[in-house]
Formats: C-alpha cells, sequence, structure tokens
C-alpha cells in the first residue's frame, strides 16, 4: 500500500547534467534506485495544481509564509479517464513538510475538487484525509491552474528507507488543456540538462550525506515548481501599469 501521509523536511538542489552523473555515481555507495528506476530508466509524474482565480494559494506561498498549503491531483504517467490517482493536500509548517494524499478515481478527483461533496467511500480511500481535503475545499473556490510533469529518477538510503533522494529533469509546463488525461506535453521550465534535486528526510541529514554534498559543491535553494512556472508565466509575463501624473 503506498503511504499517505508523510512528515518530512525537504532540501533543493539545482544542477547540470554533468554534475548530476558525478553526484549520482557517488550516492549510489550509501543508496539504491526506486523499483521503478531499476535499469536506469526514468518515470513520469504528471500533476494538476488548482489555485483560486486570483493564484491566492501560490502568491502566498511564495512569500513564505510561516505556514502554507496548496492542493493537486498526481498522476504516474498520462492517465485514463478511470485511473487512479492521488488527490494531495500537501502543507508546509515551519520547514516540515505534510503531505496527505488518498488513491481515487480521476474523475471523482476532478468532481470533488469542483463541487466540494467527497466520493462515496470505498476501499483503498483514506477517510480521514478526504474529510481534510473537504474541509480545505470549502474555504476556497478553486479551479484547475496548472500542469505540471517531469521525468524522476528516485533513490532509497541502503537500510533506511527514512531517507530518499530524488532527481527531476524534463519539467514541462502548461496553462491549457488542464485535464491530466490530455496528455504529456508542455513548453521548458528550466533549461535543458538541468536538475532539480530534493533531499527528502523525517529528520536530520547523515553525516555521509552532508559531507558527499559539501564533497560536491552542493548548495541548498529555495526552489518550488508551481511558484516558479507562475513567476515565469504570471507574475513576470504581466504588463506594467502606466503612471498617471496629473
Amino acid at each position: 500500500m503506498a503511504i499517505e501521509v508523510f512528515n518530512r523536511y525537504e532540501n533543493k538542489y539545482l544542477m547540470d547534467t554533468e554534475a548530476f552523473h558525478r553526484l549520482y555515481s557517488s550516492l549510489m555507495e550509501y543508496m539504491e534506485p526506486d523499483a521503478y528506476n531499476k535499469d536506469d530508466k526514468f518515470y513520469s509524474i504528471s500533476n494538476l495544481y488548482y489555485d483560486t482565480k486570483y493564484h491566492s494559494l501560490v502568491r502566498n506561498s511564495l512569500s513564505k509564509p510561516k505556514y502554507r498549503e496548496k492542493l493537486r491531483i498526481r498522476a504516474y504517467g498520462v492517465p485514463a479517464p478511470d485511473a487512479k490517482v492521488y488527490l494531495e493536500l500537501k502543507k508546509k509548517v515551519f520547514g516540515l513538510v505534510n503531505k496527505r494524499r488518498t488513491a481515487i478515481r480521476l474523475q471523482e478527483a476532478y468532481e470533488f475538487v469542483r463541487t466540494g461533496q467527497p466520493p462515496a467511500y470505498r476501499e483503498g480511500m483514506n477517510r480521514q484525509v478526504i474529510r481534510e481535503i473537504g474541509y480545505f475545499l470549502s474555504r476556497y473556490e478553486l479551479q484547475p491552474m496548472t500542469y505540471l510533469a517531469y521525468d524522476r529518477i528516485a533513490m532509497f538510503c541502503k537500510g533506511n528507507r527514512d531517507l530518499r533522494i530524488t532527481f527531476d529533469t524534463n519539467i514541462r509546463t502548461r496553462r491549457y488543456d488542464l485535464s491530466l488525461e490530455c496528455g504529456d506535453y508542455g513548453e521548458q521550465l528550466l533549461e535543458r540538462g538541468q536538475w532539480l534535486m530534493e533531499v527528502k528526510a523525517e529528520k536530520t541529514i547523515p553525516v555521509w550525506l552532508s559531507k558527499l554534498l559539501s564533497a560536491h559543491q552542493m548548495y541548498r535553494t529555495s526552489f518550488s515548481k508551481y511558484g516558479n512556472e507562475y513567476k515565469k508565466s504570471i507574475r513576470y509575463a504581466e504588463p506594467v501599469k502606466e503612471q498617471v501624473f496629473l
């Protein structure tokens, strides 16, 4: 059964392809690939982010408050209309990331977010997460805002599944055709050959990893995929209003 509740710290790093290969090779001494990444294969993740008409959730997140939250539907690959997906509520409180999700059919997820009415319960759903998402939906008028997908390589620490490292590349986004089943396409968020690494741990990272990151000159950065997509497509694309002097 997939884990449905996460509480962890997430640190992010940007790098080019050459740096990725060097670091990945070094990590293999301590970590092993995710089951979906055997034989050096990627797996793709697609997301549909929801927000208010005036982008309230992402704008609040970019202001870096002590508490922030967002809602998305996540699928692996391009889902069929009746495929199982995950409806996820992600929060960040004083640096600690809390993610709560439940398995749900794609069309049920669309209707739940659109109407605020939860689907009929069945085996495999998480009742508590459904209630929490229902409360979240009662506080905002949400609409599908952004499609965002990427190719991922993931690793787990040998003997410690609480430490996970992911590498995402080919991050693509669009603000049209806002349905996950429409297909996997969009504009590039980063330059070709750029990678986003995320180090995810329930507690502090081990000493060996800290030394390894230092040796490879890896430095933490603040990077939100949805936040940077918003800045690229909306905030910095909006024309500056001319001032009128009387």
